[in-house]
């Protein structure tokens, strides 16, 4: 199976034929996708203007959507870097076994889903290196009240989510499922009872 990196030299080789191109940076997804597959394929065909069904798109725009993931994929191995180090130091120490956060950082592992964005056409329109910055700076923070991403306060507890964890905070403005660690317990409370309210309004 191609890794990243070799599906990323696919992506830019000029002798390629532009489907197998544009097939080899849809792969890239599978190794990298912090949105999800959907939704960071649909980010990268948004900012870089590539209709998402085109099977022959511009070799420019496949290029520059490939260095945008690139990128975002760099910020995200370095935190990885350092998250992995602080383990080591911490399984030396004797602190064996791993918190909520670590837990949350599992289901994560390789950047998959780390901002994962439940619903595929709604997500954070800046640079996917910029949102991974953002989260990584909350991740490594004090637990604060808004949305990592956009800094908003719309966020709600959602119960049907399509992945991994099934349920949780959601920001109804950036789209990104919330890493419960970033919030903190009055926040994650807050977000459960609208949650309850929009039920019993419904009801």
């Amino acid at each position: 199976m191609a890794g990243f990196r070799s599906l990323a030299r696919q992506v830019r080789d000029p002798r390629s034929d532009l489907a197998l191109r544009r097939y080899s940076l849809r792969k890239c997804l599978e190794r990298f996708a912090p949105y999800g597959h959907r939704a960071t394929w649909h980010h990268l065909c948004a900012r870089h203007r590539i209709e998402p069904e085109d099977r022959a798109p511009d070799p420019v725009r496949l290029v520059r959507a490939l260095e945008e993931l690139e990128e975002a994929r760099a910020v995200w191995l370095g935190y990885e870097a350092g998250f992995a180090e602080r383990r080591r130091r911490e399984k030396h120490e004797g602190l064996r076994r791993p918190g909520t956060f670590d837990d949350w950082h599992r289901r994560t592992w390789g950047g998959n889903g780390v901002a994962r964005c439940d619903d595929p056409a709604v997500h954070p329109s800046v640079p996917l290196g910029e949102v991974l910055g953002r989260l990584i700076a909350a991740l490594e923070s004090e637990p604060g009240t808004t949305c990592p991403v956009c800094a908003r306060t719309g966020i709600i507890w959602r119960q049907d989510l399509d992945h991994e964890p099934w349920s949780g905070p959601v920001c109804t403005d950036c789209g990104i499922v919330v890493p419960q660690p970033v919030l903190t317990p009055g926040a994650l409370a807050r977000a459960r009872r609208i949650r309850t309210r929009d039920l019993t309004s419904a009801a």
